[in-house]
């Protein structure tokens, strides 16, 4: 059975291209990059390059990228980091429900640790309330935590606006790039972050490394304590392999993004299509503004799980809810913040797509898609034709 993959927003396969270049890393050029020996040299060398092919994806300085463990090490780091440094009475940070889980766990910590938190809800469509922000971001935060996309139903947020009123209050701006490197440009240079997320693993990348942008100047503290390496801000024995496969990665999405980003919003667009074309199905986020490879599609009277396993015995594998959050049974936060009942909200499916996939995959989905809603619904006490 051939099987097609449609939840990349949890994983994405690591290029060839990628791993050959790793490769000699695990076996020829091992010497411990901070040591001055010649064997050391090597991988040193290759941790730069690989530094300036993440920086040169979104137009910074390579001094200001820290390589972590992935997405959340980073998160972490860039809400946690600068508390020490945070001027007097700013004792509150502000994330809204389109962050990722590892922002909203994050931010918990910080507020049960004795800090104050505000979350900005959504609108129908999944983008932040203008207003909202308006009212909650005052002189008292000490930073904004805003993804550039909802990860789960892939609206884009209003970055620029929300950027002003973070600089109107002395506050630190973070944007989680982890969804959206690999498909839309970014450059810190037009978008003053503070602090930006990237993960290896989402530009098709090895798993296991990731990079926080910290603008020169951000007042930060490291959160893993040892040697010092990585400006003192990430300690312990760096992951060459893993870094030199994210520059690879990084190097690949900055040459390749203007070729498959429209084939990507192509097949979104054919598969949204098809799929609204079942009786009673919706789509969920803003129907223009949204991330190339995201479908995010409920179906009235089913349940997502039962769908999942249903497409999953077709070969099709994809997601109900955040693609991070598979072993709760809770509805998703960010669907209910957009108004939807816990029974829309539980009904709904994430279909995530990456450069691999074509044409011919949302074509199958499509064609596999009705019988099972049909299937479902004719056993649910809900359903009423």
């Amino acid at each position: 059975m051939k099987r097609i993959y449609l939840d990349s927003n949890s994983a994405m396969p690591t290029r060839r291209e990628v791993v050959e270049e790793m490769l000699p890393f695990f076996t020829e050029h091992y010497g411990n990059p901070s040591s001055i020996h010649e064997l050391g040299k090597k991988p040193r060398r290759a941790m730069e390059v690989a530094r300036e092919r993440v920086a040169s994806l979104i137009g910074s300085d390579p001094s200001e990228i820290i390589f972590t463990s992935g997405a959340t090490e980073s998160i972490n780091l860039a809400l946690r980091g600068p508390i020490p440094f945070r001027g007097p009475g700013k004792d509150r940070i502000v994330i809204s429900q389109a962050d990722h889980q590892s922002v909203r766990a994050t931010s918990a910590a910080i507020e049960n640790s004795g800090l104050r938190r505000s979350v900005l809800e959504l609108d129908g469509s999944g983008r932040i309330s203008m207003e909202e922000a308006e009212r909650t971001i005052g002189e008292d935060v000490y930073m904004v935590s805003i993804p550039f996309a909802s990860h789960e139903v892939g609206t884009l947020q209003p970055l620029g606006e929300v950027l002003e009123l973070v600089k109107e209050h002395g506050a630190l701006f973070h944007i989680d790039l982890t969804t959206s490197a690999f498909q839309i440009p970014f450059d810190v240079k037009e978008l003053d972050a503070d602090l930006v997320t990237l993960s290896s693993v989402d530009l098709m990348g090895p798993k296991g490394v990731g990079a926080l942008f910290v603008r020169k100047g951000t007042g930060i503290s490291g959160l893993i304590k040892g040697g010092g390496h990585e400006r003192g801000l990430r300690s312990g024995s760096e992951n060459i392999p893993g870094i030199v496969g994210f520059g690879a990665a990084a190097e690949y999405v900055k040459q390749n993004m203007s070729i498959y980003s429209p084939r990507l919003c192509s097949i979104r667009d054919h598969l949204i299509k098809g799929l609204l074309g079942i009786p009673d199905s919706h789509l969920n986020g803003h129907p223009k503004s949204r991330l190339p490879n995201n479908a995010n599609i409920r179906f009235d009277y089913v349940e997502g799980e039962s769908m999942l396993l249903l497409l999953d015995m077709n070969g099709i594998s994809v997601s109900s809810g955040s693609a991070c959050t598979q072993k709760n049974l809770e509805p998703s936060r960010t669907l209910l913040s957009m108004g939807l009942r816990h029974e829309e909200a539980h009904g709904s499916l994430q279909f995530t797509m990456n450069p691999d996939n074509t044409m011919e995959d949302a074509k199958y989905v499509i064609s596999i898609m009705p019988e099972i809603v049909e299937q479902l619904r004719d056993m649910s006490p809900l359903y009423n034709p």
